[in-house]
Parts: C-alpha cells; sequence; structure tokens
C-alpha cells in the first residue's frame, strides 16, 4: 500500500497498486458492486442534506477513503454529486434531471386532478406509488388559496401499514392475513380514513388507483389539520378523482381502461 500527499478535501487518501486482471465474470460482479456503493453514496448524501466529508462517508460504509474518492469522482463528473468548497459533499443538480424524466402516465394524468382537486377543497393531495412493502410520494399539490394547510415533498416514503394512502393502496389488493381491521373495511367502502399517523393532528382520505390488472399501485389522497366538517365531500370528490385518474390510463395492449370520465 502507498499514501498519496492529499486528497481533493485536504485529508491523506490511501490507495491500492493495481491487481492482477481479473476475469469477465470477476469484473462483472466488481462492476455490480461498484454500482451498488455509488448509490449507497447517493442514498447517504440524500439524508444529508448538509453534506459529508469523504471521511464520513467513509465511515458511514466501512470503506477506505480512496475507494470513496473512486466513487465520487463519476458521480460528480455526472454532476449527480456536487463538492463544497469546505470539502463536503452534496446531492448534485444533475439529478433533477433525471427525477424530470421519470414521469409516467398515471403521474400526468394525476398531476392536474390533484391540483383541482386541491383547488376545489382547500387541502392538500398526493399521490402515493406503491413500492415494494412501502409508498412513496411521487406528487403533493396544494391549494392554490387556503387558510392554512398541510405541506410536504414527494419522495416521503411510509409503511403501506401506515396511513391513509398505504392502508387504501393495501385494500386494493388480496386480503392478507392479520391485516389491520381498518384496510379490511376500506376494502368494503372503497376508501381509508386515518389521524394522526404520518403527521401530528393531521388527518387523511385515501383511495385506491387500480392498474391493468385490477390491484392497486397507487393511491390518491387528501390530508387536512384536525377535524373537516365536510369529510363526506372531500371523499366523494376523492373518489370522482380516482375514477377519472384511472379511466385515463392505458390497458397493457395501449387502450384505456375505461371512457374517460369529465368533471359536472
Amino acid at each position: 500500500m502507498t499514501k498519496e500527499p492529499q486528497g481533493p478535501d485536504g485529508e491523506d487518501a490511501t490507495v491500492s497498486r493495481p491487481s492482477a486482471p481479473k476475469s469477465a465474470a470477476g469484473e462483472s460482479a466488481g462492476g455490480s458492486l461498484t454500482l451498488e456503493r455509488g448509490l449507497r453514496v447517493l442514498t447517504l448524501l440524500g439524508e444529508r442534506p448538509l453534506g459529508l466529508t469523504v471521511s464520513a462517508i467513509s465511515e458511514e460504509m466501512g470503506t477506505h477513503r480512496a475507494g470513496i474518492y473512486r466513487l465520487l469522482k463519476p458521480l460528480e463528473a455526472a454532476n449527480l454529486v456536487e463538492r463544497r468548497p469546505d470539502g463536503r459533499f452534496t446531492l448534485g443538480l444533475g439529478l433533477l434531471n433525471l427525477a424530470a424524466n421519470v414521469r409516467s402516465r398515471l403521474q400526468e394524468v394525476a398531476a392536474q386532478e390533484l391540483q383541482e382537486l386541491a383547488n376545489e377543497l382547500s387541502c392538500t393531495c398526493a399521490l402515493t406509488i406503491r413500492h415494494g412493502e412501502d409508498g412513496v410520494v411521487a406528487i403533493v399539490q396544494e391549494p392554490v388559496v387556503s387558510r392554512m394547510h398541510i405541506a410536504y415533498r414527494p419522495g416521503l416514503r411510509h409503511p403501506l401499514t401506515q396511513a391513509a394512502s398505504g392502508l387504501a393502496i393495501l385494500a386494493g389488493d388480496n386480503p392478507r392475513p392479520g391485516e389491520r381491521p381498518e384496510i379490511t373495511k376500506a376494502r368494503e367502502v372503497g376508501f381509508a380514513v386515518t389521524r394522526d399517523e404520518l403527521f401530528t393532528g393531521a388527518s387523511g382520505v385515501a383511495v385506491p388507483v387500480l392498474g391493468p390488472e385490477g390491484r392497486a399501485t397507487a393511491s390518491v389522497s387528501v390530508v387536512w389539520l384536525g377535524v373537516n366538517p365536510d369529510e363526506s365531500r372531500a371523499i366523494e370528490a376523492l373518489q370522482a378523482c380516482a375514477a377519472r385518474i384511472m379511466a385515463a390510463l392505458p390497458k397493457e395492449n395501449g387502450e384505456r381502461l375505461a371512457q374517460p370520465i369529465s368533471r359536472k
């Protein structure tokens, strides 16, 4: 092992001497490991908005600083990470360009529908997409005018067994042994209601959005603070919104699930 005088952030950087050529299988395995570590770096930086030094990343990942430098170099070149003057690394603006392209037909349709619903109800509306056993908030639409409303960002992740948005997705799927009674009830009535689950003092209502196979892949929801005297109206409006979204989604053969449902 040899040492370089200094790394980019002023720290000593340990580097390994070149190793013997790898086999094709070894190169494939090494490439997969490098990709996995690079994704881990992005995840860590996403969890630390103020940034991390190379030493901090190295400690978190249990990897030598030299390996972290090698991971950061191509990420920085692609603008996926940025190095601040103090030596800390943060997520880069290049991620915004990638994220802008991750917009399915579901999101395109839901964005407009949820904005109109948010304005109609003066409440925050969201689209939550199923990702394994978690729900990930893909779209958040806030009302243009309201006395007070809840604000949160897309990207929020939570278990499907938590919050109305997650329960609605599970309600749109086959029953599971030991599921929450609220999920069973939501399956019967067509919507889920929860209070104080993701945000203290907040109430939420959600309706499942069914995919081409007839199972929920997402849900649309409305959240508000305290008690909403117009909860019944909000549920009806949300159900109509979900119906319009599903009507606009294509089947696997390119046809729509149903004829578009216009607003009254």
